[in-house]
């Protein structure tokens, strides 16, 4: 397959690098799929924007239409792309109404989170300072690392529900205060993807059941033996990159953590 001269594909194999080193081949879709994530990473196609269309991909990469219909076909079932029937191909973004929940599983007992409308917010803490060991090593930093730690209580028709610690690595994040997210009435991703450049891809999430400390329970005006659902959550951009460590409290009194499986 001839090379386009702006984005070689890989056709030689590496060289081994252990005895037993598993082959590298990859199929053609999957080495176009790279290619296209190169793109989206490099911000060649912002989130919001059209990609070109498949004739126009496949002539650029010297593929087939077949072969890069189904490269897009994998990245939007990551998310990572949006099919607009009769319009085209465009790169996905927490702007939209349907993306602006994608990671949270909290949902009202009755109704859903957009019948619920959107959260109130309040910014506990907004505070610069050096990550300890579990944060960095949840970043991919080094302990003392520069980082950026937020504490926000959302609230839904008046109810404190949500208690998020928040930490971001400092450099991505330089300039985000607290004045910043208070005067940002949109999902807090979009804000991150519009203003600081940083596209959340997937997450990761550990939750267990807790009880809220003195200073938890207030914030969320429960009692301290009131039990809290904890969620952990490592928040990812392109190439698996960390960006953001999440650690939430829920109040399960009049919501539940729902999760589709299949």
């Amino acid at each position: 397959m001839a090379q386009s001269p702006s984005s070689p594909l890989p056709t030689d194999p590496p060289p081994p690098s252990a005895e037993f080193a598993a082959p590298a081949f990859s199929p053609l879709y999957q080495q176009i799929k790279g290619l296209i994530l190169q793109s989206l990473q490099s911000g060649e196609w912002k989130p919001g924007e059209a990609i070109p269309s498949e004739m126009e991909l496949a002539g650029r990469f010297r593929v087939s239409q077949g072969t890069v219909r189904k490269a897009i076909d994998e990245l939007a079932a990551e998310n990572l792309v949006v099919r607009r029937q009769g319009k085209g191909t465009f790169v996905a973004t927490h702007q939209e109404q349907v993306a602006q929940y994608r990671f949270l599983r909290l949902v009202p007992d009755r109704g859903d989170v957009h019948s619920e409308g959107p959260a109130q917010r309040d910014i506990v803490d907004c505070k610069r300072l050096r990550a300890t060991a579990d944060v960095a090593r949840a970043l991919g930093l080094r302990a003392g690392d520069p980082v950026l730690q937020v504490r926000r209580v959302l609230s839904f028709h008046g109810v404190p529900t949500i208690l998020d610690d928040i930490w971001l690595p400092g450099g991505p994040f330089k300039g985000l205060t607290a004045e910043r997210l208070s005067d940002y009435h949109g999902p807090m991703y979009a804000l991150f993807e519009g203003e600081f450049g940083v596209r959340m891809v997937r997450a990761e999430e550990k939750i267990r059941a807790v009880v809220a400390d003195a200073t938890q329970a207030g914030l969320l005006k429960v009692t301290t033996d009131t039990p809290l659902l904890s969620v952990e959550r490592i928040a990812y951009t392109y190439s698996d990159v960390p960006m953001e460590l999440r650690r939430g409290l829920y109040r399960t009194d009049h919501h539940h953590y729902r999760n589709p499986l299949g």
